[in-house]
């Protein structure tokens, strides 16, 4: 179920012959991804590699866009999650449930093509020199999904207000910065104008 305090990421997935298996990676460590863009400057997010530390893996389900019957989930050993160096790593097998079955003969015929998964974050931090948003760690993993839209585009609504909230306050900032160098410049105009009518007093 996609809900409002959620957050949704996509990625590419891969599908195999033997036991109607898909796998991919649902999270790569340490990658910039442009979620945003404002006034022509990118506002980026990347994972880090201990975001998943101590995240409950025990019952993740798979299914379709966020909702419906589960297609595949962690509890039944149909869905493993691995993490390692590079990410989270997702494998799953689909021949379990008719569901699941139409599903992947979908994706091997290439109508889908796209997975997402869905999290809340419990700690991130933001760069404001490089616009960059860290997600440090993840306080629950729901669910991962085969879509048929990208979740950036469809679900990361969240994602976006962060970035937006974040623009306005660089933009507030570089204004007020505006303004104060402004103030600042006809201040000294006033005084060398005020100095010149002194000098020109004296004589």
């Amino acid at each position: 179920m996609i809900t409002k305090d959620r957050q949704y990421r996509s990625f590419e997935i891969r599908q195999s012959e033997e036991d109607m298996t898909i796998e991919g990676y649902a999270v790569v460590f340490e990658q910039e991804t442009v979620l945003y863009e404002f006034d022509g400057v990118q506002y980026k997010e990347k994972i880090s590699r201990n975001a998943f530390d101590g995240v409950s893996l025990d019952d993740v389900v798979l299914n379709f866009n966020h909702g419906g019957k589960p297609i595949a989930r962690t509890k039944n050993a149909t869905l493993q999650l691995d993490i390692d160096s590079v990410g989270v790593k997702v494998k799953a097998s689909l021949k379990g449930t008719e569901e699941g079955r139409n599903t992947y003969e979908e994706v091997k015929g290439g109508y889908l093509d796209k997975m997402s998964f869905a999290f809340i974050v419990e700690k991130d931090s933001y760069d404001s020199s490089t616009h960059t948003r860290t997600i440090e760690k993840i306080k629950r993993w729901y669910d991962v999904a085969i879509v048929d839209f990208p979740a950036y585009e469809q679900t990361s609504v969240s994602a976006r207000s962060f970035f937006k909230a974040e623009a306005e306050k660089e933009s507030l900032k570089a204004e007020a910065e505006r303004h104060a160098t402004e103030v600042a410049e006809i201040e000294k105009r006033k005084a060398k104008l005020k100095l010149l009518i002194d000098i020109k007093s004296k004589f």
